[in-house]
């Protein structure tokens, strides 16, 4: 059956294909994006861990703005990339992004009709 094909039965296998290959590697390097946020996560828990037992250990004044500067300012930048990871799904909801660019094409679409 397949010898007889046509060339645009043949063109909608190959975008089919196109189409799952892209949606992969979206979702490949969504999960890269992901599994670099729990490494981050689990350094600044096990890094700050340490500093502060170190402090704690070593230092009378522990309660001072210098023992908890390094997890406050590194607790911030951890907050931009979990934004960066997860903020588009978090604050926009599911697929906003393609809706956003379906509705732009077709506002395009209807300005060169």
């Amino acid at each position: 059956m397949t010898r007889f094909r046509t060339d645009k039965e043949e063109n909608y296998t190959s975008q089919n294909d196109f189409h799952r290959e892209d949606a992969y590697l979206r979702a490949q390097k969504k999960v890269k994006k992901i599994v670099g946020f729990y490494w981050h996560l689990a350094s600044y828990v096990i890094v700050n861990l340490f500093l502060l037992f170190l402090i704690g250990r070593n230092n009378d004044n522990f309660w001072s703005f210098g023992t908890f500067s390094t997890a406050i300012f590194w607790g911030i930048g951890l907050f931009f990339h979990f934004l960066g990871v997860f903020g588009p799904d978090f604050l926009f909801g599911k697929n906003w992004e393609q809706r956003k660019i379906k509705e732009y094409m077709e506002k395009d679409k209807k300005k060169w009709e």
